[in-house]
């Protein structure tokens, strides 16, 4: 007996048309199917899980809200993208507003005994020192290394999301993997993808609040 073929899934700028037409439904799928890309990039410019959740939470609210205003330039990921990444660098900056410039302390970003569960199940000691060593680096390489080594963005669509050059991308990529290859080893490279795992809780999670935020508005 022959099963007919899986129905393709939907385009982003199908589903995009879909909620437009008021199907929520159709939202929901777009949350799912970029989360974990939006809170890898949230969490590689603000560095902790908490506040990342909370600005991808609060940009999946202002952007159906907004989604009207979308006009199909560039990819629907990279859109969201960006808006991610405006809203993560805002808030670290007003995080740092007011503070002293100092050298922060190795030592002060030693791993906190207290796990999550979205913690307790990434691969073990390997991916805590991943994250523990990219966290360490300076921002403008950290965000570059999570887009393009951890989340596997392009060089073009990382440039149009931190709105630097392409080269820009390049020089800063360079320049963090031969920061972070110094410190671990060669064998980091082929490991990146293993860091910031995004667990299905905290996706199930970030979707039912902005739906049910989306519902009440």
């Amino acid at each position: 007996m022959t099963t007919s073929p899986a129905a393709p899934l939907p385009e982003d700028a199908d589903l995009v048309g879909q909620v437009l037409g008021g199907d929520k439904a159709a939202y929901e799928t777009l949350i799912r199917r970029h989360n974990q890309r939006l809170f890898r990039a949230a969490r590689a410019i603000v560095r902790d899980d908490d506040e990342a959740e909370d600005v991808v939470q609060q940009v999946w609210v202002s952007a159906y809200q907004g989604l009207a205003g979308f006009r199909g330039e560039s990819a629907v990921a990279t859109w969201l993208t960006r808006i991610v990444v405006n809203e993560a660098l805002a808030r670290r900056r007003r995080q740092k507003k007011g503070e002293h410039l100092a050298l922060i302390d190795d030592e002060a970003q030693a791993v906190s005994d207290r796990r999550t569960p979205e913690e307790e199940a990434a691969d073990g000691e390997l991916g805590r020192l991943l994250e523990a060593h990219i966290d360490r680096l300076p921002d403008i390489y950290r965000e570059v290394l999570v887009m393009r080594d951890v989340e596997e963005m392009t060089t073009a669509e990382t440039a149009a999301c931190l709105g630097v050059s392409e080269e820009a991308v390049r020089v800063r990529l360079h320049r963090a993997r031969r920061d972070l290859q110094s410190s671990l080893s060669e064998a980091v490279g082929t490991s990146l993808p293993r860091a910031f795992r995004f667990a299905g809780a905290r996706c199930d999670r970030i979707a039912a609040h902005v739906m049910a935020a989306i519902d009440r508005a």
